[in-house]
């Protein structure tokens, strides 16, 4: 997997408290994306959210750069803090083509929504093109009788 920078919506934010990303990006910004495969936004954590009770991590657009009154295209449900340990991922998500319009805004985020106070912990989000899914099997190869 491969972060553009351009494309990060939150690198190793800390989350302590419900929050939107640092970064937004702009959907209305002309840019050539070229041939390619569709991006798909990720989210995982960096270093384990500690001493809180659950986050819960959203995909949102809105039409303020601040992301405020985002309107959610997918989100999680709430995820208890034992579980948010470092390297896990917790949403990757196809984004489709966005057309503006009552759903899909502007602006591209995402929130984050605390269940109690974390201490400690960290988030990196962005788009990606390429996923981080390779299976090693077995060779299948059976070599005897040399």
């Amino acid at each position: 997997m491969i972060l553009d920078q351009q494309l990060l919506l939150s690198d190793k934010q800390a989350i302590t408290a419900s929050a939107v990303s640092t970064n937004t990006i702009d959907l209305t910004q002309p840019r050539d994306l070229g041939p390619g495969d569709s991006l798909e936004l990720v989210i995982r954590v960096n270093t384990a959210l500690t001493g809180g009770t659950s986050v819960q991590f959203a995909y949102i657009t809105s039409a303020s750069a601040d992301l405020s009154s985002p309107s959610v295209i997918v989100q999680t449900p709430a995820i208890p803090a034992a579980s948010l340990t470092a390297g896990s991922e917790w949403l990757r998500v196809q984004v489709p083509a966005l057309s503006l319009d009552a759903q899909r805004q502007r602006y591209l985020g995402v929130q984050y929504t605390v269940a109690g106070t974390f201490a400690a912990g960290t988030v990196t989000a962005g788009l990606v093109a390429d996923r981080e899914a390779i299976v090693n099997y077995p060779s299948g190869l059976n070599v005897g009788g040399f």
